[in-house]
């Protein structure tokens, strides 16, 4: 008789998360190049071949926990209310996230993520690592932007994509210095603003109002 489907996938979620909290707890101590993923897998008690099929890099076991960010964009474009266009859709979620403290706009001042923001940015792997997963999310929005390889929706894909990247990673380096989320906001807040007004100026024909 074949396992119950739901237990099977608990199991693997409890073994992945087990293996991920392992890792950042030994990255956060001895330093991401000093740890082996031998030491990893020792830790999560489970053997480096179980630790590769849950995580195909040792980069991947910090940087997944911004993937399920990475499509974000291209999912507020699709979502957007009617007659709202795709940047005042972004700029209104972004702003939200903001409000909300949401560690996907750098503004989440939560210890565990402020450690992660400082492990990425003090870690040149994780830096590239993290810029790959951003490039298959501007992908998917130039291709929800306009139809597909349109040079408007890829030029403005690129462009929102690396607004958004900076103002992220401003956020991250303020908290990571020991500003929190609070003291942050309002700065993030008009950045957020001034950014976003400017990719208008010089997108809106590329990504216009609905008709």
């Amino acid at each position: 008789m074949n396992p119950d489907p739901g237990l099977r996938e608990r199991k693997k979620r409890r073994t992945r998360a087990a293996i991920s909290d392992a890792a950042l707890r030994l990255f956060l101590t001895d330093g991401f190049d000093a740890v082996s993923v031998v030491d990893i897998a020792t830790a999560a008690e489970v053997s480096k071949r179980t630790l590769f099929q849950y995580f195909p890099s040792k980069e991947d076991l910090v940087v997944h926990r911004f993937a399920d960010h990475v499509d974000d964009a291209a999912r507020v474009v699709r979502d957007r209310g009617r007659g709202q266009t795709p940047l005042d859709a972004l700029h209104a979620a972004f702003r939200t996230g903001l409000d909300n403290h949401e560690p996907a706009t750098g503004l989440c001042d939560t210890p565990e993520v402020v450690a992660c923001y400082r492990l990425v940015l003090d870690t040149p792997a994780l830096t590239a690592r993290l810029a790959r997963f951003l490039d298959s999310g501007e992908i998917a929005l130039a291709e929800t932007l306009g139809p597909p390889h349109d040079l408007d929706a890829r030029l403005a894909a690129s462009a929102i994509t690396a607004v958004r990247r900076n103002l992220c990673e401003a956020n991250w380096r303020e908290l990571a210095a020991g500003c929190s989320a609070a003291q942050r906001h309002p700065v993030a807040v008009a950045e957020a603003d001034r950014a976003f007004e400017l990719l208008a100026a010089g997108f809106a024909r590329a990504v216009p109002a609905p008709d």
